[in-house]
């Protein structure tokens, strides 16, 4: 079971990822990227590989700041997955938030989401290296007048609005 649920987070983020990196004009890319939705699922089964494999043993490996012990603690498979289903919900959130800034300035997101997808950080920080060089000798580029994800805190920056005001 564990193994099915596995590979069903992996195949399920790909779509996602298809449509910002090759469609990312698309209204439907658009739309679904504007939504939450997409995390849902794979933070419930997040959710629910985390509260399964709880235990006493694993809950003190957690706590504990030692390297030999968070490594022992990921040799498990279930936790294995667990971890792998946490990289997954917060590249793809990662790789939202870069494409909705390449949406909204004009950026050029690519080569940043195929980063994003594969290794997370790395994405993230070639979309900073890309936006502030845009910004620094193309300024023109970095203005678009592209739409915004919908009102309903879907984006970051809107969310983050929220929690200021």
């Amino acid at each position: 079971m564990l193994d099915l649920l596995y590979n069903a987070a992996n195949l399920f983020v790909l779509p996602f990822w298809a449509l910002m990196i090759l469609l990312p004009n698309w209204g439907v890319t658009r739309k679904v990227m504007g939504s939450f939705l997409p995390f849902v699922g794979l933070a419930g089964l997040y959710i629910y590989l985390f509260g399964s494999s709880l235990d006493p043993e694993t809950a003190q490996a957690f706590s504990s700041t030692q390297l030999s012990d968070i490594a022992r603690l990921f040799s498990m498979e279930k936790i294995a997955a667990t971890g792998w289903v946490h990289f997954l919900v917060m590249d793809l959130f990662v790789g939202r938030w870069i494409y909705w800034e390449g949406q909204q300035t004009g950026v050029w997101t690519v080569h940043s989401l195929a980063l994003s997808l594969f290794a997370g950080p790395m994405g993230l920080l070639s979309h900073i290296l890309t936006r502030w060089v845009s910004q620094r000798f193309f300024p023109t580029v970095a203005v678009s007048s592209t739409p915004s994800p919908t009102n309903d805190l879907s984006h970051p920056d809107d969310l983050a609005q929220s929690v200021i005001e």
